[in-house]
């Protein structure tokens, strides 16, 4: 017997269904990955009352079609784990949207129950659902919940036990006409047949399935023994035009039975779509994008420059102090220059990092990050990719590695190789203390913008690139792209200093492991062997970066340079760490180092961090590119490509102001 219950939550992207996961688990979580793929999988447990219940977040997705791997895992987490409930968490003030994910929902004959979130924004709109008729005609309880405030989730769970006890389940299922219906009615006999296979499916969403052409159905009776009295069936069936009316009959159903459980749901112009109109305009919807980038980059520097001040004078207080006053001498050196030194580079820049975060939390819980999504989608449908391909480009701006995993809703093949090739181009947070150190030292006046140059760099080679690969070695032609706007709210700190707290420990974790190690390697190097000047030519760093000198010296780096950028293949921070170690930063502060370094100028130090955005993905995001990509040549030609642009971009910066700068 279980000793708890294990109930789903289901729903579109967009409905709330992670903030509700979340209110219901708190820090009682687990997050990994389905068997066999990337698809994040989440499940923690809720208490009610003494009882603990055991929630599994399933994938966002619009339907169970089986077209995108989101689908597939929802479909077959509900029909081979068989959850003891299921609860559907619908958009409230969508609710019609909603309901075709209902009516297949419906047909996996499981225990059912409707959470009906957001229900504030829909009633402050003056929509009205009778859940009591949604009883009466769906026989699914439905429930009133706001996620974000946690009202009424015991009430939901409370109503999820009570189906997850309650038999039969769900008997009103979708007529989908005589001629259909006599089909179905051939399928179900023959594969009740096999007791197997009927007591693992229901029959009916099985014949279902198999009328509507799914592969993934047919492959579940591809060893049956029934399997041949199936395809004589299925034979007789046009799978496309089978599918096609049994949607248009959802859609009638839900449009028979919208005014009889939502009078009001008729929706009309509201203050969502009057800024939409401003937003979202053909002409003004980039500009405003863009706009609100670089408002955000100016901030982030204004408000965190004095924290980073205070932490950097701190940093270097601490390391001078440690390496003069700790013996051995060598002890002193290696926490002061290794340690304080490397790690305390990159930790100057936490201010700036949570800020930043912060601010992009702000714009996605307003719900503007979608639009953003939505007013790239002609841009993207030219170069030949779907606006669906941008979604993963956005949470590039975050860490590139869950973004290329979120390219798993692409449908087609190459616009996903496409997507998962171009994403690295985005500048993720890893980047951004190189960003901050070099910005802020040589355009103290302008950093704001020069950051903001470097992602609208990014974001163009991504672009075109996609055009050119589209254009060469992965033709096709990008799907239709359709998505549904979440309405605009305002953000509530909660919320919002969760997202950034979530995305912000990734750094600290990142700062306190690899970037930790990466800097005592580098220490180490330029100290060793004994007798050898700390960093000098005679060290085994300096003998690897002057090895490595001729191959950078075209771009304007010096060895201490060359040597940042291969170890900030590990991870990018490490870039910063490594030079806030050959530097020599425990005798004073990095920025001051570097400002009096004669190698260095505000070319070398913009064509440096253009380098770094563009030379090579992370570790990590190289491993995802292997596992998602299944290829080690699509990772090979990550890494030579990423390189080969990186040079050359980087090469054409240096030249072009070189010239700039002498006045030609």
């Amino acid at each position: 017997m279980k000793d708890r219950l294990r109930i789903a939550l289901a729903g579109n992207p967009n409905v709330g269904k992670s903030t509700i996961f979340n209110a219901l688990t708190g820090s009682n979580q687990h997050i990994g990955n389905w068997p066999g793929v990337t698809v994040e999988k989440k499940s923690g447990v809720a208490r009610l009352g003494a009882d603990e219940i055991e929630v599994v977040d399933l994938p966002g997705t619009y339907s169970l079609t089986a077209y995108s791997v989101d689908e597939v895992v929802a479909r077959d987490y509900i029909i081979d784990e068989k959850p003891d409930a299921v609860i559907q968490v619908i958009d409230a003030t969508n609710f019609e949207r909603n309901l075709y994910l209902t009516t297949q929902l419906m047909e996996l004959n499981v225990p059912l129950v409707i959470a009906l979130n957001m229900s504030d924004e829909a009633e402050k709109n003056g929509v009205a659902i009778n859940r009591t008729l949604i009883k009466k005609y769906f026989e699914i309880p439905a429930v009133r919940t706001i996620g974000s405030s946690g009202e009424g989730l015991d009430e939901l769970l409370r109503a999820a036990v009570s189906e997850a006890a309650t038999s039969p389940h769900h008997e009103h299922a979708i007529g989908y006409g005589d001629e259909i219906e006599e089909k179905i009615a051939l399928l179900v006999p023959a594969i009740s047949r096999d007791a197997a296979l009927a007591s693992r499916y229901p029959p009916r969403w099985l014949a279902i399935r198999l009328l509507e052409g799914d592969e993934n159905a047919r492959a579940r009776v591809a060893e049956s023994p029934v399997r041949d009295a199936i395809a004589s069936e299925l034979a007789k069936t046009g799978a496309e035009e089978t599918e096609a009316a049994m949607a248009d009959r959802r859609y009638e159903v839900i449009a028979a039975l919208l005014p009889q459980v939502c009078t009001t749901c008729v929706r009309t112009l509201n203050a969502s779509d009057h800024i939409d109109r401003v937003v979202t305009n053909r002409w003004l919807g980039i500009p405003i994008f863009l706009a609100l980038m670089w408002g955000a980059f100016e901030l982030t520097f204004a408000a965190a420059s004095p924290f980073a001040a205070a932490i950097d004078a701190g940093v270097a207080y601490a390391a001078a102090a440690v390496s003069s006053g700790v013996q051995p001498a060598w002890l002193g050196l290696l926490l002061g220059d290794g340690i304080i030194g490397g790690l305390g580079a990159v930790l100057i820049f936490i201010p700036n990092i949570f800020i930043l975060l912060l601010l992009l939390s702000l714009l996605e819980d307003s719900g503007y990050l979608a639009r953003a999504a939505f007013v790239m989608d002609r841009l993207m449908y030219a170069i030949g990719l779907p606006g669906k391909s941008f979604i993963p480009m956005l949470i590039g701006f975050g860490c590139n590695v869950p973004a290329i995993m979120a390219t798993r809703t692409i449908e087609d093949s190459n616009d996903r190789l496409i997507t998962i090739l171009i994403t690295p181009f985005m500048s993720c947070g890893a980047r951004l203390p190189v960003y901050v150190l070099f910005a802020g030292i040589f355009f103290p006046q302008n950093a704001g913008t020069v950051v903001f140059a470097l992602y609208v760099l990014g974001i163009a080679l991504a672009i075109g690139s996609a055009w050119l690969m589209r254009r060469s070695i992965l033709p096709g032609k990008p799907a239709a792209f359709l998505m549904e706007m979440p309405p605009y709210r305002i953000p509530t700190a909660r919320v919002s200093l969760r997202h950034m707290w979530d995305r912000g420990q990734m750094y600290l974790r990142k700062a306190t492991g690899v970037i930790l190690i990466g800097a005592l390697v580098v220490w180490s190097l330029a100290s060793f062997p004994a007798g050898a000047e700390y960093g000098s030519a005679e060290s085994y760093a300096g003998m690897l970066g002057h090895l490595l000198q001729p191959l950078v010296a075209p771009l304007g780096f010096d060895w201490k340079i060359a040597v940042a950028l291969l170890f900030g293949f590990v991870a990018k921070e490490v870039v910063v760490g490594s030079l806030g170690v050959l530097y020599g930063a425990g005798e004073g502060s990095l920025p001051a180092a570097l400002l009096a370094d004669p190698a260095l100028s505000p070319v070398t130090a913009f064509a440096l961090m253009a380098f770094v955005l563009i030379y090579l993905p992370c570790l990590a995001a190289l491993a995802v590119i292997k596992k998602e990509t299944g290829s080690w040549k699509w990772t090979g030609f990550s890494v030579i490509y990423g390189l080969v642009v990186a040079y050359l971009v980087a090469f054409l910066i240096t030249r072009a102001g070189t010239v700039i700068a002498g006045g030609i």
